[in-house]
């Protein structure tokens, strides 16, 4: 196994975020469109939230098919082939004229949007459990940086070539890497890095079950993975799709304030999907409530300070950014950890599946997300939106990891028991 131990797996690492990183930029690119693709489609914010909600119902759908198939065949092929299908639906959406169609073929953007799970678990299969959170922290950076990438593409790209353009460009791009993915990444045997099996010259074949597949629900600790993905996603969607008309709209801010207000946000925010990555691998080392520990002050903190900072007086621009900062801190601490966690308590022929299932019941909500907070725009105003989803459904993921405490230790034992049996049969 020379790819698990070389930098082999470093490129791996490379060729992922790369992936990620366009693939986001393509992804939230319609939010900093959001101005250009209304006024050209002559819509209102329930119906551009009705754009976005399309793709995350496709997606949310998809997401059991994906994780299935990522456990049962070749999770390289598939992201090749997630990665192409990235490229062809999105240059379909800059092709369409009519409303109907772009929210059709938006919608068919969400297909490969649920393709993650497979990416996060072959990853797993080259990185033992103490340092998961780091490299899910790492390759989550790919997440801000696009939505950076995209305001850049939307501010300083899209008014000379036009958003159909753009759109172009960026499936282009999607084609690319599915080549760079098709022939650069190589497949590694599930289970690989678990510390278990470390020294082993003859890695056991663990094959996708029905019966390991049921047990991801035996699982305590998941029921509250399970539920704090269901609110958690809020907050995210409503401020990638909203966030920016917010800052247009009701702030009074220009396009170079808003490029120099938020490409320092993104920018921290990046960089806290790494730190949290790395405190929870730390916070693990001590004990196996860690991860957990780590995404409950995340969220606590998160909303706290965007209360903070939404409430902040229009004219008050250098307390609004300072506010903005500290939220973008604590934002992404939870997200590194919560995939690391899923890991830590299941099998490896079924991660696909869990994590799947997790983001199955994440955006079976979130989907909604933009749809709810485009009406509650135009009942009330965007400030009400942001705040009013976001606030309620990051305490309500405080109280979520409270209670996936109480049970996350004796499912990490009994993971590692589960894994040393298999290893002492091989």
């Amino acid at each position: 196994m020379a790819h698990k131990s070389s930098c082999y797996r470093w490129f791996v690492v490379v060729v992922f975020f790369c992936f990620m990183l366009l693939h986001q930029t393509d992804k939230l690119l319609i939010g900093p469109l959001k101005s250009q693709i209304s006024a050209d489609f002559e819509i209102n914010n329930t119906q551009f939230g009705a754009v976005v909600t399309g793709a995350l119902i496709v997606s949310t759908v998809l997401y059991p098919i994906w994780g299935y198939l990522y456990d049962r065949f070749a999770r390289a092929r598939l992201l090749a082939l997630a990665s192409f299908i990235w490229g062809s639906t999105t240059w379909l959406s800059a092709v369409v004229r009519s409303y109907g169609g772009f929210v059709a073929t938006r919608a068919s953007t969400g297909v490969d949007d649920s393709s993650y799970p497979g990416l996060y678990t072959l990853v797993a299969d080259y990185f033992g459990p103490n340092l998961r959170g780091k490299v899910y922290g790492l390759l989550q950076l790919a997440q801000p940086i696009g939505y950076l990438v995209g305001m850049v593409l939307a501010l300083m790209v899209a008014p000379g070539l036009g958003w159909r353009n753009v759109f172009f460009i960026t499936g282009g791009l999607g084609l690319a890497i599915a080549a760079a993915i098709f022939f650069g990444v190589k497949e590694m045997a599930r289970g690989r890095a678990e510390p278990e099996f470390e020294g082993l010259v003859e890695m056991p074949a663990f094959h996708f079950s029905w019966r390991e597949a049921r047990d991801i629900f035996k699982r305590r600790t998941m029921w509250f993975v399970f539920l704090q993905g269901f609110a958690g996603v809020f907050p995210w969607n409503v401020i990638t799709y909203f966030f920016f008309d917010y800052l247009e709209k009701e702030r009074g801010y220009d396009s170079g304030s808003i490029l120099f207000t938020m490409a320092p946000i993104v920018l921290v925010l990046a960089g806290g999907y790494f730190v949290g990555g790395a405190l929870g691998d730390v916070a693990f080392k001590r004990t196996a409530k860690g991860r957990i520990l780590v995404s409950s002050a995340g969220v606590i903190l998160g909303a706290l300070f965007l209360f903070m900072a939404v409430s902040t007086p229009v004219e008050s621009r250098a307390a609004f950014f300072i506010f903005m900062l500290l939220t973008a801190v604590f934002m992404p601490l939870s997200s590194p950890n919560v995939i690391s966690t899923v890991y830590d308590v299941t099998v490896p022929e079924v991660r696909s599946t869990a994590q799947a299932t997790e983001y199955f019941i994440e955006n079976a909500g979130a989907a909604f997300a933009p749809l709810l907070a485009g009406a509650i725009a135009d009942a009330f105003d965007l400030q009400t939106a942001i705040l009013s989803i976001c606030v309620t459904a990051w305490l309500l993921c405080f109280f979520l990891y409270l209670g996936a405490l109480f049970f996350v230790d004796g499912d990490v034992k009994a993971l590692r028991a589960q894994m040393a049996e298999r290893a002492k049969s091989a």
